[in-house]
Parts: C-alpha cells; structure tokens; sequence
C-alpha cells in the first residue's frame, strides 16, 4: 500500500455556514502549483453542517488524498479562534498556512509562503505575513471600504503562515475572541513579544472579494468593540502603537451626550435648550454621516444606510466599550 509522506505545510480554514464560499476557496487551494503531497488542507466546521460535512468529504474524495483533505469540528469552546486552535493541533505539518473560507488564494500561494519562511542568513522565520488583495466593486461602500483596509493591514489570519512550534510557544489563539475580530491581532502581538518583527511575503497573496452585506451590517459589527477591550487589556502598550484607538471618536461622545441631555432638559422645563441639544445632536450625526460617505457611492440607498446607521453607531459602539470593559475588567471607555 502506498503510503504519502508527511506534509510539510498545513492549510487551516474556519468556515462557518458558507459552503458555496468555501468551495470557491479551496478550488484554487486544491491546484497549488506545490506538489499535492507536500501540504494538507484541514477545514474546521464551526457552523457544524451536514452540507459543509458533505461538501468537503466529496471533493476529499474526488483528489483521492493528493491533496490530503479533512473535515473537523471544534471542541468546546466556538468562534474562528477556537476553531483555528482546533486545526492547527490537529495538522501534520511543520508549517501552519491560515487562510478565510471567503478568500481566493493565489494557485502559487503555498510555494511562495514556505519559500518565504526558509531559513534567511542562518535565521529561521517563525512566522511570515502574506499580501491580501481586495477587488472592489464599481460602486464603493462603506463595507467595501473597510474590506479593502485589509490590502493595509500588518498581520491578518486571512494570510499568513506560522510554525507549529511557534502557535505552541505562545499558546496557539486566545479563545475568549469569539468573533471575527481582534484575535488575529492578539496573535501578532504575542507573536512579536515572542520573536520579533515578522516578516512580510508579497508573493504569497491571496484575494479577498467584497462579499455582499446586509442593510446596516456597520451596527452589527459594533459589537466587535467588546473585543478590542480584551485586546488592550492583555497588550496596552502594543494596542496603543498598532491600533491606537483607545478612546472613540469624540464627535461618539458628543452625538450621545446631546442625545440624552435633550429629554433632562424638556423635563426640567428648558425647552428651548433641549431643541438646540437635539439640533446639535442631529448636525453631528449628519457630519459623522459625510465623513464616512467620503469616497465612496451616493446612491440613495447607501445615503440613507449612511444616515441612519451614523444615528445608531455612537451609543453601541460605547454600549459595546463599556461591555467589554465590565467583561474584561479594563479601563477601556
């Protein structure tokens, strides 16, 4: 019986409910021009569905283990952090390769990331950081936008490769990161604690598409605060170099004081200065509604989206702050 040798890099994709997405993922991780038997795709289910199951067990057959692929499920704990944690243990190869199951990773993404992580000068990497690419629709929104901060983003686990021993040394991802959000981030930094300054890869690249969103997805996505507290408190100082944002914007603080303070006023018979508050409040959700229109469609429907989620954004995203910091126990307000 043919035996395969034992891969040398090892592919872990989180995917949670989004089998059409992930199959357009792993066409091209399935005709890397790295021979098959070098590397193995791991898919972590953490939607935990029988079409995901179904979707990864047939095509696992089709390729006959050249490439080896594997569905798993997390254990215990969900989110793309524990389930990442849950593949990465569970991989054969030295190298961990981490990529989103809504990416389009360049066919020469693996040969280009274990070139990038041999060993420079007598220097072994321990990690490395891929080039992300985000094609943007015509039509620029504010969701488009904030995809497209991926291309600058410094590390991201949509591409990058670490060593198993390095996710061993610092303990793999924090699974108190329950979104997507914040612990890649957290992973950096331990990683920079650890070893220093990573490496970038501009050849290894994948391509991140702008998936389609949701009316008002920006409201959602407010709740990813609660993490950048947990994030401050285990990384102060690297929080305050990478990230910066501390505090929120204060034009937050104003929308929200003048909002609350209007109804005190009218209470207390001031009429006159609870008018002019919610004037103030409302110029400034206006304001705060331009700002981010900047650069991108003025189409009625993303204007309106514009408007009344700047209305909403400042009191959950404080909402959210203060959650985080109760959670956490971190000033982070």
């Amino acid at each position: 019986m043919d035996t395969l040798p034992a891969p040398e890099i090892s592919v872990v994709i989180p995917t949670y409910r989004r089998p059409d997405l992930l199959q357009r993922c792993l066409a091209p991780l399935l005709k890397q021009t790295l021979d098959p038997q070098l590397y193995e795709i791991i898919v972590v289910d953490d939607g935990q569905t029988e079409d995901t199951r179904a979707l990864v067990e047939n095509l696992a057959a089709a390729t006959q283990g050249r490439p080896r692929l594997s569905y798993l499920r997390p254990l215990g704990t969900r989110g793309p952090a524990a389930a990442r944690n849950r593949g990465w243990r569970a991989a054969l190869g030295e190298v961990i390769a981490f990529t989103d199951d809504d990416t389009l990773p360049d066919e020469d993404w693996l040969r280009q990331g274990l070139r990038a992580m041999a060993s420079i000068s007598g220097r072994v990497p321990m990690a490395v950081r891929g080039r992300v690419q985000v094609p943007v629709p015509p039509a620029m929104t504010d969701h488009a936008a904030m995809t497209k901060g991926l291309e600058q983003a410094e590390f991201v686990t949509a591409n990058c490769f670490v060593r198993r021993s390095a996710l061993e040394q610092v303990g793999g991802f924090d699974e108190r990161f329950q979104r997507a959000w914040r612990e890649d981030s957290d992973l950096h930094f331990k990683l920079l604690k650890a070893f220093g300054p990573i490496d970038k890869a501009p050849m290894a690249m994948v391509q991140h598409p702008v998936r389609e969103a949701p009316f008002g997805i920006s409201v959602k996505q407010q709740a990813n605060m609660m993490f950048d507290a947990l994030l401050f408190k285990k990384h102060p100082e690297l929080y305050r170099d990478k990230v910066g944002r501390l505090r929120a914007p204060p034009l937050y603080y104003g929308i929200v004081l003048s909002t609350l303070a209007a109804p005190l006023l009218g209470i207390a018979g001031q009429s006159q200065l609870a008018l002019l508050m919610l004037a103030a409040a409302a110029l400034m959700i206006v304001w705060l509604t331009l700002v981010r229109l900047r650069g991108t469609s003025r189409s009625p429907a993303h204007v309106i989206e514009m408007l009344l989620t700047s209305a909403a954004i400042p009191f959950l995203s404080l909402y959210w702050r203060l959650a985080g910091a109760w959670r956490f126990r971190v000033p982070f307000f």
